[in-house]
């Protein structure tokens, strides 16, 4: 069991649930229907990879520098993904252009695959 983990996890899918309440009652009426679906886009992957965050905690075959690798990775690739999905879907809403941090979306993607691989990989290499 991983402490910091787990407390990641709990409030990486907190957070979650907040956003998600906070679109539905109150960015709906404001967003068009892609920026909504977009947003909700977002907050789907935050969830899933708390999940994962949860699963990395208390995978005992995995070692504590293992844990932490992953840890980082998912928590740097939800901020760059989700995050810049939250900034761009609600672009219409503010007087900043978030559209300049597009190119930040693919590249959180892109750590978060590479968190997934690497969780295979780690698997993959246990001999039992």
């Amino acid at each position: 069991m991983n402490r910091k983990i787990f407390l990641l996890a709990c409030v990486t899918g907190g957070f979650g649930v907040m956003l998600g309440a906070f679109a539905a009652h109150g960015l709906k009426p404001l967003l068009n229907i892609s920026a909504f679906e977009s947003f909700n886009t977002g907050i789907r992957y935050q969830m899933y990879h708390a999940f994962l965050l949860f699963f990395i905690g208390g995978s005992t075959p995995l070692k504590s520098r293992q844990k932490s690798i992953l840890s980082k990775l998912i928590s740097t690739g939800l901020l760059l993904f989700s995050g810049s999905i939250y900034l761009l879907s609600t672009n219409d809403l503010t007087s900043f252009n978030f559209k300049v941090i597009g190119f930040i979306t693919p590249v959180g993607g892109l750590i978060l695959i590479a968190s997934w691989m690497l969780l295979f990989t780690y698997f993959f290499r246990i001999k039992k």
